[in-house]
């Protein structure tokens, strides 16, 4: 499959999306150096997302509607605070999908609700992402499979029925090329909460391509996620995590995202296939390995001993095994110490 003319799927490097979220903190300068950050990071994807305070739930700030957990990164704050601070103005959206795209990047979005959609089609985005939390919202699921374009959906929170019932309404209403995003929906998320084991079984159930959505520290979990089959990973981007922002607590710098492309690309290369016996590459080292030589001077007639005879390095005489097979024969020839040692010399 492709998104926005690059190939995703095994036979190419990892697919490394940088969201920005609400890191830009209502600043259009700073969401463009944050572009143009990812970009020169490496980054293939640059996602944000589209919605707004009111499209995201009441103006409440009591109840059901704030934040009480104190471990939580928002606690303190009504959820239409932390969405009117988070949001990325639409107003925004063209300059930044043009920054984007002038720097070579995938770029696209996630949307929260069907005018987010209608709003996004007329940007002509290549693609479609589905947060954890909506996964679950099956009339945006088929709003956005409607579409006909590709569509990356994070797995977080969901359960095997939910993700199943997910994945059937978005193939049924048109979607034909999916990405399910091993996610797991606390920010951090902590390696032991984050079972990247799943990413295979996901690819086997819905024969689909699988990635990871991560919300750990570093590239670890991204890394070891790659050997797992995932050919997408997503992480949260910022300029500097001093700065602050809604999400900056878990959002890589532009250092680590040059780290996580060039690190999740080595983990794709060193996967290659099943293979034994000497490597191309490991031609010339084949002389590093011990082999069986002369080790004092030896006239014709002389019995092999374990006084003049040795394995040692390097690789040119006959191997190890046939040591002990030599021992007590006798050479047909003088031969001098560092000879490596061949059956033609034994009568």
């Amino acid at each position: 499959m492709k998104i926005g003319g690059r190939s995703i799927g095994p036979q190419v490097p990892p697919f490394v999306i940088a969201e920005m979220s609400g890191n830009h903190s209502q600043s259009l300068e700073r969401a463009l150096d944050i572009v143009d950050a990812a970009a020169a990071a490496g980054a293939h994807g640059f996602k944000i997302q589209t919605y707004t305070a009111d499209t995201m739930t009441l103006p409440l700030s009591t109840g059901d509607f704030f934040i009480d957990d104190e471990d939580s990164l928002w606690h303190g704050q009504s959820l239409h605070d932390l969405y009117q601070v988070a949001f990325t103005p639409w107003e925004w959206h063209a300059a930044i999908f043009e920054r984007a795209r002038e720097r070579g990047l995938v770029a696209f979005s996630t949307p929260f609700d069907e005018s987010a959609v209608d709003f996004l089609e007329d940007l002509e985005v290549p693609c479609y992402k589905i947060a954890s939390f909506e996964n679950a919202h099956l009339p945006l699921i088929r709003k956005v499979a409607s579409t006909g374009k590709p569509l990356v959906v994070s797995t977080g929170m969901a359960t095997l029925s939910e993700l199943d019932e997910t994945v059937r309404t978005a193939r049924t209403h048109g979607c034909r090329d999916l990405i399910l995003l091993k996610c797991t929906s606390t920010y951090p998320a902590s390696p032991e909460n984050t079972n990247i084991r799943t990413i295979p079984h996901l690819r086997e159930l819905f024969d689909c391509e699988v990635g990871l959505s991560d919300h750990t520290l570093g590239v670890g979990a991204a890394v070891a996620s790659v050997a797992l089959g995932a050919t997408v990973i997503e992480k949260h981007f910022t300029l500097d995590r001093a700065d602050g922002g809604v999400d900056s607590a878990f959002s890589m710098e532009p250092a680590e995202m040059r780290a996580l492309v060039e690190e999740t690309e080595r983990a794709w290369q060193a996967l290659g296939g099943i293979r034994y016996g000497p490597l191309p590459a490991e031609a010339s080292s084949m002389r590093f390995r011990r082999s069986v030589y002369i080790a004092q001077d030896v006239s014709k007639g002389d019995v092999l001993t374990t006084r003049n005879l040795r394995v040692v390095r390097p690789g040119y005489g006959l191997p190890p095994r046939h040591f002990g097979s030599l021992l007590g024969l006798r050479v047909t020839r003088d031969l001098p110490m560092g000879t490596a040692m061949r059956w033609e010399y034994l009568g």
